[in-house]
């Protein structure tokens, strides 16, 4: 899978960090749009000092969940992140002033579902780049959480505590080696589908159109002879 991520990301001309211990942060958002499901996951990857590859995975959301969905509280609906990479966009400090987390500290941009249903709308959204807050945390403070509910209205958050405490031990060595500064890329998959599907219309239809080229131009010479 690590290979996978990484052939993605230079695809996409995104940077990948290759000093030991410098994080990559990877969100992947699943093609599920149904919300309020841990469905999506964060992959952390980094090269250690034998510059080897260490690899973890992460059950996550990357979406809003349905409370914030039916009841924004932004009028032009809940924030859904982009796909991008945002770089040095995320440094550790205090969630809500609660405990430590990344929080959003450049701007990122986000689609505004101002649908006011239980799905996920991309299509219909309006996008806008700013600081909303859309930070990396966890969900319920031990265990695991069920269901994403109030704990997301746009940020990416981890559903098991444990996980997370495993992810901030990762960022604290990032920070002593490279400060206070994280990138983090999410890659949609739900958008490659979207793509994927208007590349298969769109040569459907030039094919289409070429064969009633052929048609035609036969039909004509036949009439003809």
């Amino acid at each position: 899978m690590l290979s996978r991520i990484i052939s993605i990301l230079r695809s996409r001309e995104y940077e990948i960090y290759v000093k030991p211990y410098q994080l990559n942060i990877v969100g992947l958002r699943s093609k599920n749009t149904n919300a309020n499901s841990f469905d999506d996951e964060i992959h952390v990857f980094y090269k250690t000092e034998n510059g080897k590859w260490n690899y973890h995975t992460y059950n996550t959301t990357t979406d809003p969940g349905t409370f914030w969905l039916n009841n924004p509280s932004y009028e032009k609906g809940t924030a859904i992140l982009a796909e991008g990479q945002y770089k040095n966009a995320y440094a550790i400090g205090l969630h809500r002033g609660l405990y430590k987390a990344l929080k959003q500290v450049k701007a990122v941009t986000v689609v505004r579902d101002y649908d006011r249903d239980a799905l996920l709308d991309f299509n219909n959204g309006t996008e806008e780049s700013g600081i909303f807050g859309i930070n990396i945390h966890r969900a319920e403070s031990s265990g695991s959480t069920k269901y994403i509910n109030k704990y997301s209205a746009g940020c990416q958050v981890f559903q098991n505590a444990s996980d997370f405490d495993e992810f901030m031990q990762l960022c604290e060595q990032h920070r002593l080696r490279y400060a206070n500064s994280f990138t983090y890329t999410l890659i949609d998959f739900r958008a490659v589908r979207r793509i994927t599907w208007k590349r298969v219309i769109t040569a459907s239809t030039a094919i289409a159109a070429i064969a009633l080229g052929w048609i035609t131009k036969n039909i004509l010479y036949n009439e003809r002879a």
